[in-house]
């Protein structure tokens, strides 16, 4: 794997630290009936939700690229999929932020500009290991 990937990569499992904790504000919620309501709630368990998700994707990603000897720029696409994990979930805590909103503000548009992202990088990444197994083929 490129040295800088690698770099990449271990960075990503440190944000699984600021994932946890948002699990630990989740609990607090739940548990101590914090002040949010029914919208901020739901849009807090979705962000977390997908930021582990798409984390745990993106780093498939690069390994299964890298173990497949897939070029580098198709390896790097995988990074596509990291930036997703920041941006969906970047929409739905930030789109609810301030006292009772009663819908998502404009912030929401970071989750789809990261749908995109998302979709984008993970067909630049299934590309990049089906040529990788067709390369190895002959």
């Amino acid at each position: 794997m490129d040295p800088v990937l690698t770099i990449v990569a271990g960075a990503t499992i440190l944000t699984v630290i600021g994932i946890m904790s948002g699990g630990t504000f989740l609990l607090r919620i739940a548990s101590r009936g914090l002040p949010f309501n029914g919208l901020q709630k739901s849009f807090f368990r979705a962000g977390h939700a997908h930021a582990g998700v798409l984390v745990l994707l993106g780093l498939v990603s690069l390994l299964l690229t890298s173990a497949a000897g897939a070029a580098l720029a198709w390896q790097w696409a995988s990074v596509g999929v990291l930036a997703s994990a920041i941006l969906i979930p970047g929409g739905f805590f930030l789109s609810v932020l301030g006292r009772d909103p009663q819908r998502p503000g404009r912030a929401i548009a970071l989750l789809w500009v990261g749908a995109v992202v998302l979709a984008a990088s993970l067909l630049a990444v299934g590309i990049g290991v089906i040529a990788a197994g067709v390369a190895a083929l002959g």
